[in-house]
């Protein structure tokens, strides 16, 4: 294990996150609402610590290994989730504890969204926009960030464990920097255009600004307590719906695109866009459970009269099933109070979440796809015994390796959301409270059922630290941090 080339990159990349501490200074003295001095003492810790790291290690440049690569992912996430919390910890408004801060910190990295803040309309503008751009640094995952930008220190490895979904690699070029430098462009195109139309729908441009981040990262951070629900416009709804969408679908798909209208005439783009998105299994099944959601919640809420108008149910109904579904846990109402199962309805299919490659939570849409076309063999094998049907999507075989992959991974997802449930009991939470909390911050959606449902300030301290291990396992997809707790895994 190279374990001082480790802590010389960690230390790079250290430095390069407290660089994000000097955006929040600078809003601060723009707005001039305070909070200022305490971004700068945030932002000189972190690059002491990140120096520190690297100066002592600074001679050590071995070639990573495929192992590295993940107990530098995790390393990381820890490191910056406790460093992350520091500006929360200097602030005195809003008064935050240790564990509220690393709460806070964690919720905004894993795009999670669940707060225990309270009074966010009063809260000084630059913490309002550090939070925001919290959630937007881990939505495409900052240390693909660090290899967009930082290709000279040797992160290629680090994308494997850092990207999620099984079929990682696909539509991808085999250049690793390339590939990141491609993605975030993409990513800062949809912040860009997300940002310009809240805007010209009527949010203030700093509204606009830090919506767009938890949107397109699908965190579900408002600058607002009443979140959405705030600004009461259908076309500000309407939009988040759109690019959350747009957020939920494989960013190779995006970047595929990207890569194919660049060598294409006008007239052929929409044909390519169409059969590029269309030829994708995740990408259909996704369609169809977001439309079957939608039809569901339109039929129940029309079924109680709830909204009263069509048009009102149509627009309130696309809003929360896309938001849930998705993991981005925004609100303009409070879907528990929903009629019949609709609540549950839609907490549970956000175990599904977005799709593979995308910035949204859950299983992912491939996994599950994959599972029912397993489920659908095994009842075939009943039938046929001597039968030999392997699964596939069109014309792509998928391997037993895959299969058993998905599985194992399945196995692990639901074994830590037991025993994170099981922690936030032992914590002193309800057994109802403890299950929407952990399933909100291992699916990453930040909200839920019952006490949760406004936030996280009543959950007990010694339970966040389980909902913060919770946010991580889902946000690395349980098998990066469980796979450097195997003993295997430290055996040369």
């Amino acid at each position: 294990m190279q374990f001082f080339t480790i802590v010389r990159i960690v230390g790079v990349l250290v430095m390069s996150f407290s660089v994000t501490m000097l955006l929040p200074a600078l809003v601060a003295l723009i707005y001039g609402d305070g909070g200022g001095q305490e971004f700068l003492r945030a932002f000189l810790l972190n690059f002491l610590v990140g120096a520190f790291l690297w100066w002592s290690c600074r001679a050590h440049h071995k070639e990573l290994r495929a192992r590295e690569g993940f107990l530098i992912v995790v390393l990381f996430w820890i490191v910056l989730g406790g460093l992350g919390a520091v500006p929360f910890i200097l602030l005195e408004h809003p008064d935050l504890n240790f564990s509220e801060s690393v709460f806070e910190s964690f919720s905004g990295l894993t795009t999670t969204g669940g707060t225990v803040i309270t009074g966010l309309d009063e809260l000084p503008k630059s913490i309002l926009f550090y939070r925001q751009f919290l959630q937007w640094l881990g939505g495409m995952g900052i240390i693909v960030l660090a290899i967009a930008i930082l290709p000279m220190i040797g992160l290629g490895k680090l994308y494997r464990a850092e990207m999620p979904g099984p079929l990682k690699d696909e539509k991808m070029r085999p250049r690793i920097a390339e590939t990141a430098k491609m993605l975030w462009q993409i990513y800062f195109l949809l912040t860009f255009l997300c940002a310009v139309a809240f805007w010209l729908a009527g949010m203030s441009p700093f509204d606009a600004i830090s919506h767009s981040f938890s949107t397109i990262s699908i965190g579900g951070f408002s600058t607002h307590d009443a979140s959405i629900g705030y600004f009461e416009s259908s076309a500000i709804n309407y939009i988040a719906v759109c690019f959350l969408l747009i957020s939920s679908i494989n960013f190779g798909l995006h970047y595929a695109l990207f890569s194919r209208l660049s060598d294409r005439k006008i007239e052929q783009k929409v044909g390519v866009i169409g059969q590029l998105y269309w030829q994708d299994y995740e990408f259909r099944s996704f369609v169809f459970i977001q439309v079957t959601l939608f039809v569901v919640c339109v039929a129940v809420l029309m079924l109680y009269n709830y909204y009263g108008g069509f048009s009102l149910t149509v627009e309130q109904a696309m809003f929360e099933s896309v938001s849930i579904s998705t993991t981005a846990g925004f609100s303009t109402s409070d879907f528990s109070a929903w009629p019949s199962f609709l609540p549950l309805l839609l907490v549970l299919a956000s175990f599904i979440g977005g799709c593979a490659g995308s910035t949204g939570g859950g299983l992912k849409v491939i996994r599950v796809l994959l599972l029912y076309l397993q489920a659908n063999r095994e009842i075939h094998r009943f039938v046929h015994p001597n039968s030999v049907k392997p699964i596939k999507l069109g014309k792509h075989i998928f391997s037993d390796r895959i299969e058993e992959g998905i599985w194992a991974f399945f196995a692990a997802y639901f074994f830590v959301f037991v025993l994170c449930w099981f922690g936030a009991i032992a914590c002193g939470m309800s057994i109802f409270d403890a299950f929407n909390a952990v399933l909100a911050c291992l699916n990453n959606l930040g909200t839920a059922l019952g006490n949760v449902s406004g936030g996280f300030a009543q959950v007990p301290d010694s339970a966040k630290w389980v909902l913060v291990l919770a946010m991580v396992c889902g946000r690395l997809e349980v098998f990066t941090l469980l796979v450097i707790l195997s003993p295997v895994f430290w055996k040369d």
